[in-house]
């Protein structure tokens, strides 16, 4: 089943936890670190628009991008609310297309891992490189080989008023992939649940490997870091973020 359709509608209810505030002032703080402080941001992999939203509140002229239209539908009636100017484009990020280069992407809540070879990642990368603006940085984070081990074979569950989920994980060492099956169960208005079934397929890279892609793209690696830090990856980090610049075309 194709990911983030039904779960596009509950996506932000299971989501609550996360501290978007947080990451939006973590991201802002890098973006700074390296002179942006305004002008073009793209949002690779945007989902539901929670962070693009937090990032065109700080000023920056956001665009989305995204493959799942059920997403992106709930991003649209966010930015009817919040009337921001958000440009969201409903596209594949291996091969997106843009009106001119940006002084900044970025791509967080693990959407690199979804690229599933070298070949997609590098593929990405350049097209990155070729949007970005003379020294624009491109900044994402990744979910760490060790939380997928972490993760393993398990099935995690959560029950809520209006909607459930079952998450039946399977992470596969020799690969270095992790795939789940979401089941999610959701309450119409006549009180009865509608079951949806969507699997999803990650991948783990190893920080080397990243650095290499990101250089065979042409972009300079700047940094690594374990998530929400400026200090370098533990064995033991879940989620690093990695900073490139363009050097170049």
């Amino acid at each position: 089943m194709e990911a983030y359709t039904g779960f596009a509608e509950v996506y932000d209810t299971f989501m609550d936890n996360v501290p978007y505030e947080e990451w939006a002032e973590y991201v802002v703080g890098l973006l700074k670190k390296y002179g942006i402080e305004d002008g073009l941001v793209l949002d690779l992999g945007c989902g539901t628009g929670s962070l693009t939203e937090l990032l065109a509140a700080k000023g920056y002229d956001m665009t989305g991008v995204d493959f799942s239209e059920e997403m992106l539908e709930i991003a649209m009636e966010k930015k009817r609310q919040s009337g921001y100017d958000i440009l969201y484009l409903l596209q594949d990020m291996r091969e997106f297309e843009l009106y001119g280069t940006m002084r900044a992407v970025v791509s967080i809540c693990d959407s690199m891992n979804y690229l599933m070879s070298e070949e997609e990642l590098l593929g990405v990368f350049r097209l990155v490189n070729n949007y970005l603006d003379p020294g624009g940085i491109f900044i994402f984070d990744m979910n760490t080989p060790h939380k997928y081990r972490g993760l393993g074979d398990a099935t995690i569950a959560e029950n809520r008023e209006e909607c459930s989920f079952i998450w039946e994980n399977t992470w596969y060492e020799e690969e270095q992939a992790n795939e789940y099956d979401l089941t999610i169960f959701q309450r119409e208005e006549n009180g009865l649940f509608r079951k949806y079934t969507e699997t999803h397929l990650q991948k783990a890279y190893e920080i080397e490997t990243i650095r290499r892609l990101l250089e065979a793209a042409g972009m300079e690696f700047i940094a690594v870091y374990d998530a929400f830090t400026e200090e370098a990856p533990r064995e033991d980090s879940e989620r690093v973020y990695f900073l490139a610049r363009e050097k170049g075309k």
